[in-house]
C-alpha cells in the first residue's frame, strides 16, 4: 500500500521534473510517513518542501502541482493540502480490505519484497573464540545477527553468513595447556592449575577423552613442566606473581616437552571438540552459517602478509623497538598499533586487517560486523587500516551488541568463560526454551543492555511477550477447530466479498495494523532493528486478543462469519510470517 502511493508520486514528480532519478539534479526519492493522526489521512509526504527551492515555488503551490499530476488510484479516497506544504494521503474505504485477500493469497511471501535487488551483505555473528562453550552473553549475538541476516535476505538482499573462527593465537594455546595440565592430573600428577588457564567442567571432559583414547602416552613429570616458569599470581590478589608470564611459561613447557606433532594434537582436540559443540549449539538454536572462517587460513594464504604490504606501500607502517606498527592514529584512532611484534610474529590486529581486507575483495557490497560491546574500541582501528589500504570504509558497518545479563528468581547470574562460572546457551535453551530465548534477545536495540528474566521467559501468561504473541496465533487456530466441530464452513472466499461487513472499531483497528506489516520488515531490515518486528507482533496480538474478546467470530450470518474468519486468518498468516523471520514457532494450540 506504502509503495503503491510512492509510485504515484514517483510519477508525479516525473511530469514536473524532466530528470532521471539517481542524477544529481534528479528526482527527489519521496518520503512517505504514516500519520499519527488519522485525521490528517492515512498517509504524508513533504517531498513538495522538498523540491520547492529548486522549483522556485512556494511549498504550497509545488504540492498542488504535485497533487493534480497525481494519477487516479482505486487505493486513495483524497488528497489535501495542509500547513507549509505537506501532502495527506486519506486512504478508500475498501483499500485496506483488498489487502485481506493479498495476504491469504501470498502465505509465507506476504511481507517479502526486492528492495535489495540482490546486492551482496555478508554478516559476520557471533564469531566467540571457541575457548569454552556459548553461554548466554552469546547468545544474544547470535539471535540479534541471525535475525538481521534473515530479515536482509527477506528483502530481497544475497547474504552470506559468516562465523570467523579464531583458532591461531595465545588464547588457543592457553586452551590446550589447559587441557594437558588436566590431563596430567588424570595421570595422577600433582600440580597447581595456573590462575589464568580455563577452569570449565568442558576442559576436564577433553582431558578425560585425551587420557581415554591415549592413556599415559602424553605424560610429563609436573614438576618438570613448572621447573623454572615464573611465578603466578598469588590467589589472594597480593603482590607476589605475574599471572601471565606464568602461562605463558607453561605454554612454553608444553610446546617444548611434547613436540609439535603431540602438541598440535592437544591443540587440535581442544579446538574441534569446542567447535563442534558450539556448530551443534547454534544449530538447535535455529542459527546456521554459509561459511565457518578459520582465522589460520588467513597466515597459510598469505592474507596476513599482503595487507602488511599493502600498508607498508602506502607508506603507513613503522619500524619501533623491534616491532613493526601501523600508523593508525592518523585515522582516527587513539594511538599507533602493533601489526608484526618483536618475535616477527603477527599480530591479532593484523589478522584482522586482513580478514576485512579479505572480505571486501569478495565482492560484498556491504559487510556487517556484529561484535560484543566490549569490542567498541577495535572499530575505529579496522575503519583505519581499510582506510589507509584504500578500500571503501562505507561499505563496513559495525553494530555492537551489548551482553545480556540474566536474571534468576531476581538473583544476578555470574558469566566468566576462564573460571567456567557461566550459563551456557545450550542451558538456557533447555530451561526457557529456544522461542522465548530468540524472542527476548531481539526485543531491544543491540546497544541497549538486556536483562533477561528467566521467570518470565518460562511464565504462561500475557506479561511473557513470546507467549502472548504465539497464544495469538494459536486462538486462530482454536476458532477454526470449534468450526470444524460445529460443521460450519470455515473455508473463505477467494476475493473481497463479504469484507465490506467488516466496521467494528476493531475490525478496522486490525486492518490498518495487518496493513504495517510489509513497512515494518523493511524498516526492521534496512535499520538493522530486529525489535521493531516484536514490537510490532506484540501489537498485532494485543489486537487480536481484544478483538477475540469482544466479538463471536462463528457466528449465524454466513457473509460476516465469512469476513471475519478471511480476518483473522490474515492475522494468523502475518503473525506467523512474524515469528518465521525472528526464528520462533508459530503453534496451533497451547
Amino acid at each position: 500500500m506504502k509503495q503503491a502511493i510512492t509510485d504515484l508520486i514517483r510519477t508525479a514528480l516525473a511530469s514536473l521534473v524532466e530528470a532521471p532519478t539517481g542524477d544529481a539534479g534528479g528526482l527527489p526519492e519521496p518520503q512517505l510517513d504514516r500519520t499519527k493522526d488519522t485525521s490528517h489521512g492515512d498517509f504524508a509526504t513533504n517531498v513538495a518542501m522538498v523540491l520547492a527551492k529548486r522549483l522556485g515555488a512556494k511549498p504550497r503551490e509545488v504540492a498542488q502541482r504535485l497533487v493534480d499530476a497525481l494519477p487516479a488510484s482505486p487505493l486513495i479516497a483524497r488528497v489535501e493540502i495542509a500547513g507549509p506544504g505537506f501532502i495527506n494521503f486519506f486512504l478508500a474505504e475498501d483499500a485496506y480490505r483488498r489487502l485481506i485477500p493479498e495476504i491469504l493469497s501470498a502465505g509465507p511471501a506476504f511481507g517479502l519484497s526486492r528492495i535489495g535487488a540482490g546486492r551482496r551483505v555478508q554478516v559476520e555473528f557471533v564469531s566467540a573464540n571457541p575457548t569454552g562453550p556459548l553461554h548466554v552473553g552469546h547468545g544474544r549475538g547470535a539471535a540479534y545477527g541471525a535475525v538481521v541476516a534473515d530479515l536482509l535476505a527477506a528483502v530481497g538482499f544475497d547474504v552470506h553468513r559468516e562465523y570467523y573462527v579464531n583458532d591461531a593465537g595465545r588464547q588457543m594455546d592457553i586452551l590446550a595447556s589447559s587441557v594437558w595440565l588436566r590431563y596430567l592430573e588424570l595421570c595422577g600428577e600433582e600440580l597447581t592449575f595456573p590462575s589464568n588457564g580455563y577452569k570449565g567442567d568442558y576442559v576436564w571432559d577433553i582431558a578425560a577423552t585425551l587420557h581415554r583414547e591415549h592413556g599415559d602416552a602424553y605424560r610429563v613429570d609436573a614438576a618438570t613442566v613448572f621447573a623454572g616458569l615464573p611465578p603466578d599470581a598469588l590467589p589472594d590478589g597480593h603482590d607476589g606473581g605475574d599471572k601471565e608470564a606464568h602461562i605463558d611459561g607453561v605454554i612454553a613447557a608444553a610446546k617444548r616437552l611434547l613436540g609439535d606433532n603431540r602438541y598440535r594434537y592437544v591443540f587440535e582436540l581442544g579446538l574441534n571438540t569446542i567447535l563442534d559443540d558450539i556448530r551443534d549449539d547454534l544449530a538447535g538454536f535455529g542459527v546456521e552459517y554459509q561459511e565457518w572462517y578459520s582465522e589460520r587460513t588467513l597466515a597459510e594464504s598469505g592474507a596476513v602478509t599482503r595487507a602488511i604490504e599493502r600498508l607498508r606501500e602506502a607508506g603507513h607502517v613503522y619500524e619501533q623497538n623491534g616491532a613493526l606498527w601501523f600508523r593508525s592514529s592518523a585515522f582516527g584512532d587513539e594511538k599507533d598499533r602493533v601489526v608484526v611484534r618483536e618475535n616477527g610474529q603477527s599480530t591479532y590486529f593484523a589478522s584482522d586487517i586482513a580478514y576485512h581486507m579479505d572480505k571486501l575483495e569478495r565482492g560484498f557490497e556491504r559487510v556487517i560486523d556484529i561484535w560484543g560491546a566490549d569490542h567498541h574500541g577495535y572499530v575505529p582501528r579496522v575503519k583505519a587500516a581499510l582506510q589507509a589500504m584504500g578500500d571503501d570504509v562505507e561499505r563496513l558497518e559495525v553494530l555492537l551488541v551489548q551482553f545480556a545479563i540474566l536474571y534468576r528468581g531476581g538473583e544476578k547470574a555470574q558469566m566468566s568463560t576462564r573460571s567456567g562460572e557461566f550459563v551456557t546457551l545450550r542451558q538456557l535453551r533447555k530451561e526457557v526454551g529456544r522461542d522465548a530465548a530468540r524472542f527476548f534477545y531481539v526485543m531491544r536495540r543491540c546497544e541497549q543492555h538486556l536483562d533477561f528474566d528467566l521467570d518470565l521467559a518460562k511464565s504462561e501468561s500475557s506479561d511473557n511477550p513470546v507467549y502472548y504473541v504465539q497464544y495469538a496465533h494459536a486462538r486462530v487456530c482454536s476458532v477454526l477447530r470449534q468450526a470444524a466441530e460445529k460443521g460450519m464452513p470455515v473455508e473463505p472466499s477467494t476475493g473481497v466479498e463479504n469484507l465490506e461487513r467488516l466496521t467494528e472499531s476493531h475490525e478496522l483497528a486490525l486492518q490498518r495494523t495487518l496493513a504495517r506489516y510489509p513497512e515494518v520488515v523493511e524498516a526492521a531490515a534496512l535499520k538493522a532493528e530486529p525489535h521493531l518486528l516484536t514490537h510490532y507482533l506484540r501489537e498485532l496480538a494485543n489486537e487480536l486478543h481484544t478483538y477475540y474478546n469482544a466479538h463471536q467470530f462463528l457466528v449465524a450470518d454466513a457473509a460476516l462469519r465469512d469476513a471475519r474468519i478471511k480476518l483473522i486468518l490474515a492475522v494468523r498468516e502475518v503473525l506467523r510470517n512474524g515469528l518465521g523471520l525472528l526464528g520462533v514457532s508459530a503453534p496451533e494450540a497451547m
